[in-house]
């Protein structure tokens, strides 16, 4: 009768640990990035009965109980949800985004994230989110266009805490390429093409063609004057001349025209040769131009690529990776101790905080994200309620076998007498 005693109150300890770790994975199952858990139980001692156990299909031991022998995460990934910013981040696979506070970092699968007023990326409570910020920002100026920001080492990585003014400086034209057909006639012709100066103004390299008068045949031969101006041709900044030599079947030969000064940028004009660029065919007159340099530009804002990269995007189209948000795995996820709800701290039995890399030894994130993206709760209901159902029953059963083991000893009591 003691030992029911014993087995009873064990029993309500255990499924009572049990009912608690269900009911907290049912109160968050709306908590974006819970990882749910579950309580593994061993059973104690055991007393084996005086039978022939291999004869009878019946347990012929006597237990004392059970207790807790473990609380355990379930790594699997929890239901996503879309979302409406792309700085909402997902973690398709293994792996944690890390915060951080005043205190030592911490690991999460929440990436609900943000830039605030201070352009850092934050989450809502405040924490900075951790990666690496590129090495192409000095003094508020973009020094590099990247498509990509390469990882640092897991242990340097710090708070993204981006520039709150950005510039994208300008790239002075350097080279124009004209396309077109000047025809055979005797006839002025006519091209222009943009060109960014130094002082980020678009300009224009603007072409007149005349045909050389007398004519050397069989080819022909076309004058060229370069204009560089400002767009409404009120503001001259350099002019050059030169001779351009087709052969008989209109294929351009040879040009003399020099570059150009366009407000202090030097510019090749390039004609291209055969029939790739400026001809001289019959037929009528066409024209078209391509050429390099970019204005200068602001910064617009941030954003956040499904690559987990910080992407910045100017006031002159332009867009260029400035970040990359770290993506920390482990050896043992399951031995990371919760901090509260979402978020988890290393431990000794966790390991430290490591980065996957390529064949090449570079750091990367190894695993997929995507934005626009949240990752839920992985707790399922009809699963936590059925079971918590399970460890209430069992701790009723448990519960009435105090009960009866009380009355029984009530009686044993009242006989003696």
């Amino acid at each position: 009768m003691t030992q029911a005693f014993y087995t009873g109150i064990n029993g309500i300890k255990t499924h009572q640990y049990g009912i608690d770790v269900i009911s907290d994975n049912l109160a968050n199952i709306n908590t974006t990035g819970f990882r749910g858990y579950s309580a593994e139980f061993s059973s104690l001692f055991e007393e084996a009965l005086n039978t022939d156990s291999n004869k009878s299909s019946i347990n012929s031991s006597v237990g004392v109980g059970a207790r807790l022998n473990g609380v355990v995460m379930d790594e699997g990934v929890g239901v996503l949800e879309l979302s409406e910013r792309s700085t909402d981040l997902a973690i398709m696979g293994d792996g944690w985004f890390g915060i951080q506070g005043e205190g030592k970092p911490l690991y999460t699968r929440d990436g609900s994230f943000m830039f605030d007023k201070n352009r850092d990326l934050v989450t809502a409570d405040g924490y900075y989110v951790l990666g690496t910020i590129g090495a192409n920002i000095k003094d508020g100026i973009l020094t590099e266009q990247l498509s990509e920001v390469e990882l640092g080492e897991a242990s340097t990585q710090q708070m993204l805490q981006m520039p709150k003014s950005l510039e994208f400086p300008v790239q002075p034209t350097t080279k124009v390429k004209f396309y077109g057909n000047l025809g055979v006639d005797d006839e002025i012709r006519v091209m222009s093409a943009k060109a960014v100066d130094p002082q980020s103004n678009n300009n224009s390299i603007r072409l007149e063609f005349s045909k050389v008068d007398p004519q050397v045949l069989p080819g022909s031969q076309w004058n060229v004057v370069a204009t560089a101006e400002s767009l409404d041709g009120e503001t001259i900044y350099d002019t050059k001349s030169g001779v351009v030599e087709f052969d008989y079947a209109g294929a351009l030969v040879s040009s003399t025209l020099p570059t150009i000064d366009n407000n202090g940028s030097s510019v090749e004009v390039d004609l291209s040769t055969g029939f790739s660029g400026i001809t001289s065919i019959k037929g009528e007159f066409a024209a078209s131009s391509s050429s390099n340099g970019i204005q200068a530009g602001e910064l617009l804002g941030y954003d956040i690529n499904k690559n987990a990269e910080i992407v910045a995007t100017f006031s002159n189209g332009m867009q260029s990776s400035v970040g990359a948000i770290a993506v920390y795995h482990f050896q043992n996820d399951r031995g990371l101790d919760r901090v509260n709800g979402s978020r988890f701290s290393e431990s000794t039995n966790s390991g430290k905080p490591i980065f996957f890399q390529d064949e090449n030894g570079k750091n990367i994130i190894g695993t997929e994200i995507s934005n626009f993206l949240l990752e839920g709760s992985n707790v399922k209901m009809e699963v936590g309620l059925t079971e918590i159902i399970i460890m209430q029953r069992a701790y009723d059963a448990n519960s009435k076998c105090i009960k009866t083991a009380d009355e029984m000893i009530q009686k044993a009591l009242s006989m003696h007498r």
